[in-house]
């Protein structure tokens, strides 16, 4: 005699059946539903997200004096210092090296001191004076340091050499205002122009060539013409 319960039970292959119709119904858009005549589907259906128009990027006007010209710009404010230079003005003699401010390539100097220019946004910088390698020298009249770069050897494939140059013109003039560096025996005593000065204030612009012996010399020979 049959269990009057195996009328409720259902078959495996009906359950396989009922879970591909709810997978179905789940999947269905909306607007299959409404032409379907589904009316109380579409008024539980949620509402469609509008999509967000995208938004241009905020733009904004700024001056600076590059090596010694007054230029306006207009950037989007997410633009640094080094793409203002490289993309913009076109002074490619900066370099992106690390983008990250760890390489030192980029090196430029901003109202007489070295920074990273990776690192910082051109529209800081309204009104400030910014001096690139190219500011430095030219091909017929070096700078000093440029020339004396060029008779130690100070580089090899030339790469971080703008960077190079820039700091080590800054350095000298640090070394002259008194500035002290991690190596300095007394903070209240003007530094002396030594290896180790040289080799810790210049530690942040990395040459993968190894010239750094070279660079040292270079620095020297120049804080030697300018006592």
């Amino acid at each position: 005699m049959e269990d009057s319960n195996d009328q409720t039970k259902i078959s495996r292959r009906d359950l396989l059946i009922l879970g591909r119709d709810l997978m179905i119904v789940g999947a269905t858009p909306v607007t299959a539903m409404a032409a379907a005549g589904d009316a109380p589907a579409l008024a539980q259906a949620p509402a469609a997200v509008e999509p967000v128009a995208a938004q241009a990027p905020a733009r904004m006007k700024v001056s600076l004096e590059i090596n010694g010209k007054t230029r306006q710009l207009e950037l989007d404010t997410r633009t640094t210092l080094l793409d203002a230079l490289r993309e913009h003005e076109h002074l490619t003699g900066t370099k992106k090296g690390c983008d990250q401010g760890q390489c030192g390539a980029c090196t430029v100097i901003v109202n007489g001191r070295r920074i990273n220019s990776c690192l910082t946004l051109a529209v800081m910088h309204e009104g400030d004076r910014v001096t690139t390698i190219e500011g430095l020298g030219t091909p017929d009249s070096l700078h000093p340091m440029q020339a004396a770069f060029v008779k130690h050897d100070g580089y090899q494939c030339g790469y971080c050499t703008p960077g190079q140059i820039c700091s080590a013109v800054s350095v000298l003039d640090e070394i002259k205002r008194g500035v002290p560096s991690h190596v300095s025996a007394d903070l209240n005593v003007k530094p002396l122009l030594s290896v180790d000065e040289l080799r810790e204030r210049m530690s942040g612009n990395i040459c993968r060539c190894g010239a750094y012996s070279n660079i040292v010399e270079a620095i020297t020979e120049v804080a030697g013409s300018q006592a």
